[in-house]
């Protein structure tokens, strides 16, 4: 519990001053039902009553297992800023350790879609999300009101992290001149996507790199073959650029890039061409791996969150109850993923919910860092 309190020991309680159990933990069993599986308030209780034999083994516990009332409440009452700054405080700690987090970090929207609230005139919660593509962690997490309010979301979230020797990927959305000028202005780079939303500047771009007589100064190829279907990728970049930035002055504009993208899937191809804006002239290779990367945080962040861990079903909807248990959420996924062993997320997760040794691994393996 020491190396757990030395990343939240400034967590407020929104309780008063009566209550009868600890924030710690409460936070510390309602992380491991986490780790176990679990997904709502009630499992906390469950999981608390099942386990506290093995929780007692570093728990105090003096009015015993909390119930699911008191889980709800303190998680509908945390301060979600306050609760994440220590989220933050933890993912820098396991970076010192780990020589930081450098590479790919991906920065992607997801709604989750069940904790909408109609009494209260209350649309479902979208988050924004920073993911570490090399690492496949969670860097941090900032609530939004809806996608259209994530340009103005996305520089709050980039400004809690350390960019420095990162490259930073967006979908077009987040193609924007204050979010590539704030990334190169933080130390890091940028491949960002790039579509109608930047009319003109797209218009050049696609022009120009589609243009028959367009000799690339890089490329690169892959081709991937699974799940009974063919991926071929090819990377072509332009360094030469000064006539675009003489036209578009964009911030910190260094390289323009294409990625074709043919996909057979039995008798059906189909070709689709992608742009991107770069702020450091990459290879091709490195070109084509930070784009693909980007992508990691669909496939294995918010479809393990959806499939695995059931975070599209969860009906936490009052208060702060949403943002916080979604975070903790994230936590766990963090957790069960900074463990080496090998074996599915999904595996991992019964596991922990099956071996208490294994499930004390989690929690010493990493809160020590």
């Amino acid at each position: 519990m020491e190396d757990f309190e030395a990343c939240f020991y400034d967590l407020e309680d929104p309780r008063d001053s009566n209550a009868r159990h600890d924030l710690l933990e409460i936070l510390m069993i309602a992380q491991c039902t986490m780790l176990c599986g679990g997904e709502d308030c009630t499992d906390m209780a469950l999981f608390g009553r099942s386990k506290e034999a093995f929780l007692r083994q570093f728990l105090r516990l003096r009015h015993g297992i909390p119930s699911h009332d008191t889980f709800s409440r303190v998680f509908r009452l945390l301060d979600p800023a306050k609760f994440h700054a220590c989220f933050l405080r933890f993912m820098e700690r396991f970076a010192e350790t780990t020589q930081g987090m450098h590479g790919v970090v991906a920065i992607d929207g997801k709604t989750l879609r069940h904790s909408f609230d109609r009494a209260a005139g209350k649309s479902a919660l979208h988050l924004i999300g920073a993911w570490a593509a090399e690492q496949r962690l969670v860097l941090g997490q900032l609530a939004v009101d809806g996608k259209s309010n994530e340009i103005t979301a996305v520089p709050k979230l980039l400004q809690m992290l350390s960019l420095k020797g990162t490259i930073v990927t967006a979908d077009a959305l987040n193609c924007q001149r204050g979010i590539a000028r704030q990334i190169v202005e933080q130390g890091g780079d940028y491949v960002l996507a790039l579509k109608g939303n930047q009319a003109t500047l797209h218009a050049d771009v696609a022009l120009f790199l589609d243009d028959p007589e367009f000799a690339a100064d890089a490329m690169h190829e892959t081709v991937d073959g699974e799940h009974g279907r063919i991926e071929t990728r090819a990377a072509t970049l332009c360094y030469d650029i000064a006539w675009l930035q003489e036209r578009h002055d964009w911030p910190g504009l260094a390289a323009i890039g294409k990625i074709r993208r043919r996909r057979e899937v039995g008798t059906k191809i189909t070709t689709e061409n992608a742009y991107y804006l770069l702020s450091t002239p990459l290879s091709a290779e490195r070109f084509n791996h930070a784009a693909r990367g980007h992508w990691g945080i669909e496939n294995s962040l918010h479809w393990v969150l959806d499939v695995t861990m059931n975070e599209d079903q969860s009906r936490n909807r009052k208060d702060h109850g949403p943002e916080n248990i979604a975070l903790l959420r994230r936590l766990a996924l963090n957790l069960a993923r900074i463990e080496n062993s090998k074996g599915s997320m999904k595996g991992k997760l019964k596991r922990a919910g099956w071996d208490d040794a294994f499930l004390a691994k989690l929690l010493t393996g990493s809160v020590k860092t």
